[in-house]
């Protein structure tokens, strides 16, 4: 589980005008690294199948395995894993868990590490130390958590001081990030007693939170959901289901799913239909509001161009943040000016997304304005080259590689750090590329 090497500079696109085809998709991330705790959690062993393999899903696995997790096993190509259940507690007492710019496996781990005995370290690169992280610390301490920073109050790093969590009640806030509710539901089962949790104000990204009330159920545990604003969890621990399949990610399918509603498709996803768990799954409900044609069918999605130029929006996108950056970069190919509101998480994500995508799509020719939590395009009138930054944020290159479509011929875009996507979606150049058949070279770590 060797960490990867840093990625070339750039990767150049010429003007795409056409795609069609049929993939599989990759894990879910979400699904991943939820599945990957709940197992290493429950009782008895767990058998995981299609998972999702990169940078996130690793620093995960890493950390399970330094606290104690011994005899995981995986395939040759990760997608497959048995886990053996810990029955609630790591039995290692010292560590120090590096999890790069995953927040995920920082949140996630932070509430669970805080069920065990002895002291831990968690960190990240230097991005990291930025994501804050206070208002789960603050949460953790009400249940019995000594937590101390490092550096910087409320960011990473983080010294946890762990000897159990002993449940009752406590309160958080909801308007931050769900990622810090889902860390505390997905360790109450494991706490001393009961656990209440009272949700301060208006809980984001709903979807997201069912998701670990459904995956939470499906390892055992029924959680009683009052509203999204009361959570009342037992402390019964976790069961093994046995065998567990992971989901094809929604999230990444955006990106196929939008290129077609462009260049006319078909595409078809394999992976993943409407009855996934998965929040972003409703992304296809806003492109079919834009004007593309979408279908379902047993384990796929299909897109294809229906109405084109797509229809402008002016819609509140605060359930699917993932997905609302696709939903920014197809703006581009709007027939006036949208915008999207209730996005005010993506300033703690990986980047500021809400600076970095005005910065980006304003270098395509779109003009550009921005609140705390929204962000307004008009589409240019001649979409421009450029080389378009990422910023250390895989939807930021994923979601920029579309404007290859808007392109005249022989034009081209580069995408800088083009492997910041293997931190949720390592094949992606691969698949645009066999989708597209275009002919860019894809870049390999040095």
């Amino acid at each position: 589980m060797n960490k990867n090497p840093s990625s070339p500079t750039f990767l150049e696109i010429r003007a795409l005008d056409h795609i069609q085809g049929e993939i599989r998709l990759p894990g879910s991330k979400s699904i991943t690294n939820r599945a990957l705790l709940l197992a290493s959690l429950a009782q008895g062993e767990t058998r995981l199948h299609h998972l999702l393999w990169s940078d996130d899903t690793r620093y995960m696995a890493e950390s399970l395995e330094k606290l104690g997790v011994q005899g995981m096993h995986f395939s040759a190509d990760y997608s497959e894993a048995v886990i053996p259940g810990q029955n609630g507690r790591f039995s290692v007492k010292n560590a120090e868990l590096f999890v790069g710019n995953s927040g995920t496996s920082i949140r996630f781990l932070t509430a669970a590490v805080a069920l065990g005995q002895g002291d831990f370290t968690l960190t990240g690169i230097e991005r990291m130390k930025e994501r804050p992280i206070r208002d789960l610390v603050d949460a953790l301490v009400q249940v019995g958590a000594k937590i101390d920073y490092t550096e910087n109050a409320g960011y990473p790093p983080i010294v946890l001081h762990a000897n159990g969590l002993q449940g009752e009640i406590l309160h958080i806030k909801g308007n931050i990030s769900s990622q810090y509710l889902t860390a505390i539901l997905l360790s109450a089962p494991c706490m001393q007693k009961p656990l209440k949790i009272v949700v301060d104000g208006e809980l984001i990204s709903k979807p997201y939170v069912t998701m670990t009330l459904r995956m939470m159920q499906q390892f055992g545990v029924e959680v009683k959901n009052l509203d999204f604003k009361e959570f009342h969890v037992p402390n019964t621990g976790y069961i093994s289901p046995g065998d567990y399949d992971v989901e094809g990610d929604a999230s990444s399918a955006s990106y196929a799913l939008a290129a077609a509603a462009i260049a006319d498709g078909p595409v078809r996803l394999l992976g993943l239909d409407e009855k996934s768990m998965q929040g972003d799954i409703h992304f296809a409900d806003v492109l079919a509001e834009m004007g593309a044609k979408i279908s379902y069918g047993k384990g796929f999605v299909e897109s294809r161009r229906g109405e084109f130029p797509l229809k402008a929006i002016n819609k509140d996108l605060s359930s699917i943040p993932d997905a609302a950056m696709t939903v920014a970069a197809l703006c581009l190919f709007a027939n006036g000016t949208s915008t999207i509101r209730g996005i005010h998480s993506w300033k703690v994500k990986e980047t500021d997304r809400i600076q970095a995508m005005a910065n980006e799509l304003r270098k395509a020719g779109a003009e550009v304005s921005t609140t705390d939590e929204s962000i307004t395009i008009t589409p240019p009138k001649v979409f421009k080259t450029a080389d378009f930054e990422t910023y250390n944020d895989h939807r930021m290159a994923m979601c920029m590689s579309l404007a290859a479509f808007g392109l005249e011929k022989g034009k081209s875009i580069r995408i800088l750090d083009p492997l910041c996507v293997n931190k949720t979606y390592p094949g992606y150049w691969k698949d645009l590329k066999t989708l597209t058949g275009a002919n860019f070279e894809i870049p390999s770590a040095k």
